[in-house]
């Protein structure tokens, strides 16, 4: 059985018996509209279960009141709570979310931006500062507003809400040295098209005099995160603490250690980077470098709400990242 045709404004007045103007002010409810005509509209949308179309709301308004955000991925849990604090903070200005997800590819980043424009967002929060000459000249031809999230760049050409990635890396090392560790493994994931790993090893780079690194580049999971630790556990300057730039990878490095019979962190300590919920009820707990990605999105949604409803751009905001101390880490034994 073929579904019914889902009624529009020009039946629900139709049935109520009034103009269609006299419809639209009742469901948008502005202008003066009089009672009886009021329930005869409310009575003729309950019965023919009439619902507002949001594309024929923005043709007559020349607004689609939606924010696009490209990230890089959904797969980490870091993205999904800033993504949902993000729909949390646009509930309150009326404003709808629609997201895509990029791979840290710049032609696939350009492509969901295009389409995001072609659909009508009203503005865009994008990940970092690191984007193609194409998708720039994008953003400055429509004019479209624009936030870049977890980087903090107060010189970058659009406004920039997040930290300092390179003093969140070093809050990592800092802790590790003040325990006595001199020769330390990085995990971290691809720096291709990613500026903010790039910019956590080079806070690292800054601190390197009297420290011996060993890095291990690994995709961005659980299983990468195994990867390395085979790699250190093999290499000719075996590490006794490690730095990973990002908790989901910490997870992988845990748990390669006790396959390998190690002792977190008797055998080797290790410090990371993101704070997810999970990290706290790890065995043992892990210690690691708070990224505010909530407060982080309450900051982006209210920033690109302004600029859309007020066209007000932005100033950059930084935000603190505090290391959370619990039980990875320990003192190196002499």
């Amino acid at each position: 059985m073929r579904s019914r045709k889902r009624a529009n404004l020009r039946e629900v007045a139709l049935k109520a018996g009034v103009s269609i103007a006299t419809a639209s002010r009742v469901i948008n409810k502005s202008g003066s509209v009089s009672e009886k005509a009021r329930v005869k509209v409310n009575a003729a949308i309950e019965e023919l279960k009439f619902v507002p179309s949001a594309a024929a709301k923005a043709i007559n308004s020349g607004r689609t009141r939606t924010v696009g955000a490209l990230v890089p991925t959904l797969d980490n849990a870091i993205f999904a709570r800033f993504l949902r604090s993000l729909e949390n903070e646009f509930a309150n200005s009326g404003l709808s979310l629609v997201v895509s997800s990029t791979n840290n590819d710049p032609e696939l980043e350009l492509e969901r931006a295009k389409k995001l424009v072609q659909i009508g967002v009203e503005g865009l929060l994008i990940s970092g500062t690191d984007h193609s000459q194409e998708f720039h000249e994008l953003i400055e031809k429509v004019q479209l507003p624009t936030v870049a999230t977890s980087f903090y760049d107060p010189d970058y050409h659009l406004p920039t809400i997040g930290y300092d990635n390179k003093q969140v890396s070093q809050k990592a090392l800092r802790y590790l040295v003040g325990l006595g560790h001199k020769q330390i493994g990085v995990i971290h994931g691809p720096t291709a098209n990613n500026d903010r790993t790039r910019a956590r090893l080079a806070g690292l780079n800054e601190l390197a005099e009297d420290v011996v690194f060993v890095f291990a580049e690994t995709e961005m999971t659980v299983e990468g995160g195994c990867e390395a630790v085979i790699l250190f556990l093999n290499s000719e300057n075996r590490p006794s603490a490690l730095i990973s730039l990002s908790d989901v990878q910490a997870i992988g490095a845990i748990s390669e250690l006790k396959r390998q019979k190690l002792h977190v962190p008797g055998d080797m300590s290790i410090v990371s980077v993101d704070n997810l919920p999970a990290s706290q009820f790890l065995e043992p707990a892990l210690t690691t470098v708070n990224l505010p990605v909530a407060e982080m999105g309450e900051y982006a949604a209210r920033a690109i709400s302004g600029w859309i409803e007020n066209n007000e751009r932005p100033e950059s905001i930084l935000l603190p990242a505090e290391i959370m101390i619990r039980e990875s880490a320990v003192a190196l034994h002499q």
